[in-house]
């Protein structure tokens, strides 16, 4: 079983996305049958099984075993995944696009940059899964709290310098066998327990303040070096990086 999955296909999201397949997608983190399963949901035999086949035809659960019960077989089903993400792929025509108006203190921009990488991950993911290969990544995940708002601001542009001058220091385009990599720098206030706001209330306008979505490249990227620096996902039909790409046990 993999520990995140990525669902891209329309009608599988819509399979996952049902209430009752959801609930059985969940309980069969543990092998598990429309016998075994029907009343902890409290549905029929029959109807679980109906479920059942419809994520199964979508692979978003696998055959384990068979067992033979009188003259019935038992059929023994697992979840392929922990966990799911449903990918910006799975709805092509109102899918966001980064490119189309980048802006670094844009929320929604940001958004749209992680909808981006969800898609590419993903699709490198099947790619490196299908070659039986690992696929070559890197990711940070750090929680910072700033002083004041002027802080957070002089951290963002301080954080784009280091960055431009890294991509500078490394960024090759003539190098035999070098190969493209997407680079992505993100920061948001960290998200606790939801709260109403007032309509015409201003009290968001403060936490939206400092928001950076780093990319590179064009007009997705920084200015100053980093803009000629054109790093773009990884080439190649799985993503992985050669020699470091190493075989899955």
């Amino acid at each position: 079983m993999l520990e995140v999955a990525v669902i891209d296909d329309p009608a599988a999201a819509g399979a996952a996305l049902d209430p009752v397949r959801a609930r059985l997608l969940a309980a069969l983190a543990e092998p598990g049958s429309a016998s075994t399963l029907a009343t902890p949901v409290g549905l029929s035999r029959q109807r679980v099984n109906y479920h059942l086949r419809a994520l199964e035809r979508h692979g978003l659960v696998e055959l384990v075993e068979e067992r033979r019960r009188g003259n019935c077989t038992e059929r023994v089903l697992r979840a392929t995944a922990a966990s799911y993400v449903i990918s910006p792929t799975a709805l092509p025509a109102v899918a966001p696009d980064p490119g189309r108006s980048p802006d670094q203190r844009s929320a929604r921009w940001l958004l749209a940059l992680g909808a981006r990488l969800v898609r590419e991950i993903g699709d490198l993911l099947t790619g490196a899964t299908a070659a039986r290969q690992r696929l070559a990544t890197f990711a940070i995940d750090s929680e910072i709290r700033f002083a004041s708002a002027a802080d957070r601001a002089a951290f963002a542009a301080e954080l784009g310098e280091t960055v431009a001058a890294l991509v500078g220091r490394y960024h090759d385009t003539t190098a035999a066998g070098g190969r493209s990599h997407r680079f992505v720098v993100a920061l948001h206030p960290s998200v606790t327990r939801p709260e109403r706001v007032a309509v015409g209330s201003n009290a968001g306008s403060e936490a939206g303040e400092g928001i950076l979505g780093l990319g590179t490249a064009g007009p997705t990227g920084i200015d100053g070096p980093t803009s000629a620096a054109g790093l773009t996902s990884a080439a190649g039909p799985t993503g992985t990086d050669g020699p470091t790409a190493t075989k899955e046990n």
